[in-house]
């Protein structure tokens, strides 16, 4: 196998396995999140979770399939090393660039469904009542 082939299959194997990592981290440690964000509602978290998970898939697969030719030729392994690590950089960028989006996205849902509530605070020492005017009045 030529320096060409190597890289590229390198290529696809390292996206591949990072794009699945970082989905089904994504997928598990999101949940929690999405149940808060829905109100506690575990089937509608459960089901936009399993959703943007496909969507992950989807649009980073895409990206990296798009992304495999490299537009240049690699004559020996040092130039297919540097190929490599340029591809797979810019796929972690775009992995970070999603979840990224993703949290902003649903941050603003759960600030937008929170708007207005009053929420009262127990500190340390337990609900004390709620205070009126200034800090430390009315306890």
């Amino acid at each position: 196998m030529n320096t060409i082939v190597v890289t590229y299959l390198s290529y696809v194997f390292l996206s591949v396995a990072l794009t699945v990592w970082v989905a089904q981290t994504l997928h598990k440690n999101g949940r929690i999140f999405l149940v808060d964000v829905f109100h506690g509602n575990e089937a509608l978290a459960d089901s936009v979770n399993h959703l943007l998970v496909v969507g992950f898939y989807l649009i980073n697969l895409g990206y990296v399939t798009l992304a495999l030719k490299l537009g240049y030729q690699v004559n020996n392994v040092q130039e297919g090393i540097e190929a490599l690590s340029w591809k797979v950089g810019l796929v972690l960028l775009v992995l970070g660039g999603m979840h990224f989006f993703n949290l902003l996205v649903f941050s603003r849902i759960r600030r937008g469904s929170t708007y207005g509530r009053t929420v009262a605070y127990a500190g340390p020492e337990g609900f004390r009542g709620f205070t009126t005017g200034a800090a430390g009045e009315g306890e």
